[in-house]
């Protein structure tokens, strides 16, 4: 929309709004204008799953009295669409109510008593034998072939978008169906669900730069939390032997289609348990939520190829999901790459090279194969699978194979080359977690600002004891992508985070 466009559209609106105010102002001067003693005593699904099937002379013959509410959407004079938190239903306005009503504009809320009936069509709708406009709206409703369109607007104006885009609210009610269902599933195994603090003096559990902000009363600052990792194994150590928490992190990075700064997670934890418990009950539990939200294992999605065209891809849920080490990952996707390449410092960094990665200084062999492998083999993980033995160097907090301690017993899962999940073994080695934080600390005093803080009380935490422990945190956002077949994570969370509106200059006429 170029910008004379954009402005004659505002212009447009700005009429529409001084009319509806007009009308608003009339109704406040006839009484109240915003009235709240109607009451609904049916929603559109209910009416439509109940009486659906009836034919036209059985609803005569019944004479249901029903009360209806909603905002409306459509006006055809004598049928007009009124559109609830469950879908559309129709109402019928005979002449003399279509001249009672004139004031009434779409996207204005209104309740209605009468009787269901049905039309020749086979529609149900609601006589207007009493009526009432609870809400007047004084914005117009996107015009209705086209709907809200821009992508951007829909991000910015979620609630427009909720009123006028029918997938929008399917998108979202699925989301909801996904974090009820995956609740029901740990507390049916005993997870006690958990809530620990949002704001951290030190903010640990991952690998990313976080929000600082101060606390006036301490006088110190604070930090929004990157993860409730070190919290939620605290827990552990206290004897709550399988925890979970629903709950949002926060990390102060850049926006994509993949990345908010602000996102959702469950984080889970079970005593007595490694890393092959956790795949079993995730591939489980995920193969559970499928099912559960789409009514099947095959997960649909379409895909934007590079030269614009689109393909769907299908996800296969109900197979057994592949088990994969990150260097065996590497060397199927280039079988150019021999194993004893990867194996020693020198030859790794110059196949890193060979493929265009740059590489820092400081970086071991482990992070090397991590670069390789997320360069060349992430993206092609189509079909669900376990990415295991992930490096010690690129992996802080998990613990390290007893047949190889070059590698630990940690996991990603991955799936239409999205990474979903990552879970591993936990370090319950006190001495050896705090070398690791030192570790992590010469990384950030060398200019790493993801790199991780000495957490002193949790070292103190493992000194005490961690029983043999496995832990996972599973992004919901990028699971509900995943399942609702959308490209943004934008298009997944209800008030993403957006960069600052540019406002149009206002119109010498308007000022």
């Amino acid at each position: 929309m170029t910008e004379q466009t954009q402005n004659a559209a505002q212009h447009e609106d700005n009429k529409l709004i001084a009319e509806r105010r007009a009308k608003l102002s009339e109704m406040r001067e006839q009484g109240n204008a915003f009235p709240n003693d109607f009451r609904r005593d049916a929603t559109a699904a209910e009416l439509q799953a109940k009486y659906g099937d009836k034919t036209k002379e059985e609803l005569e013959s019944l004479g249901i009295k029903v009360a209806i509410a909603g905002r409306m959407m459509l006006d055809r004079k004598a049928f007009k669409v009124v559109q609830d938190m469950t879908g559309r239903i129709q109402i019928y306005a005979s002449k003399d109510v279509q001249k009672d009503t004139k004031h009434w504009d779409l996207g204005d809320i209104i309740g209605v008593r009468g009787t269901l009936s049905k039309s020749g069509k086979g529609d149900l709708y609601v006589t207007m034998d009493e009526y009432v406009l609870l809400t007047k709206s004084l914005r117009p409703l996107p015009e209705k072939h086209k709907g809200l369109t821009d992508t951007e607007a829909r991000y910015r104006h979620r609630y427009v978008d909720l009123m006028v885009n029918e997938d929008s609210r399917r998108v979202f009610y699925a989301r909801s169906k996904i974090i009820n269902t995956m609740r029901q599933y740990f507390t049916e195994r005993d997870f006690m669900e958990v809530e620990t603090p949002m704001l951290q003096v030190i903010p640990g559990g991952a690998t990313a730069r976080p929000f600082v902000t101060h606390h006036n009363a301490l006088g110190i600052d604070m930090y929004l939390r990157i993860a409730p990792e070190l919290f939620l194994k605290r827990l552990v150590v206290g004897g709550f032997e399988r925890v979970f928490e629903i709950n949002r992190n926060f990390r102060n990075e850049g926006l994509s289609t993949r990345h908010n700064p602000e996102f959702t997670m469950v984080e889970f934890y079970q005593a007595y348990a490694d890393y092959n418990d956790l795949m079993d009950l995730t591939e489980d539990m995920l193969r559970t939520i499928t099912q559960k939200v789409l009514g099947t294992t095959t997960v649909v999605n379409t895909r934007t190829l590079a030269d614009g065209t689109e393909e769907t891809v299908e996800y296969d849920f109900g197979k057994p999901f592949e088990r994969l080490t990150v260097v065996d990952a590497i060397l199927r996707y280039n079988p150019d790459i021999k194993a004893e390449q990867l194996a020693d410092d020198a030859s790794a960094r110059q196949v890193a090279r060979n493929l265009g990665i740059h590489l820092k200084e400081g970086w071991g062999l482990g992070k090397v194969q991590i670069e390789i492998f997320e360069a060349t083999a992430e993206h092609r993980l189509m079909q669900p699978t376990f990415i295991t033995e992930y490096p010690k160097e690129v992996s802080p907090l998990a613990r390290c194979k007893d047949s190889n301690p070059f590698v630990t017993e940690r996991f990603e899962f991955f799936v239409g080359g999205r990474e979903i999940a990552n879970g591993f073994s936990e370090l319950n080695d006190a001495e050896d977690q705090a070398e690791r934080f030192q570790a992590q600390v010469a990384e950030k005093d060398a200019g790493d600002d993801e790199a991780m803080f000495y957490d002193e009380d949790y070292v103190m935490a493992l000194e005490y004891g961690l029983p043999p422990t496995a832990g996972e945190g599973i992004g919901i956002d990028r699971l509900a992508m995943l399942l609702t077949d959308s490209p943004s994570i934008r298009d997944v969370i209800l008030f993403p985070a957006m960069r600052p509106e540019h406002k149009a200059e206002p119109r010498k006429d308007e000022e």
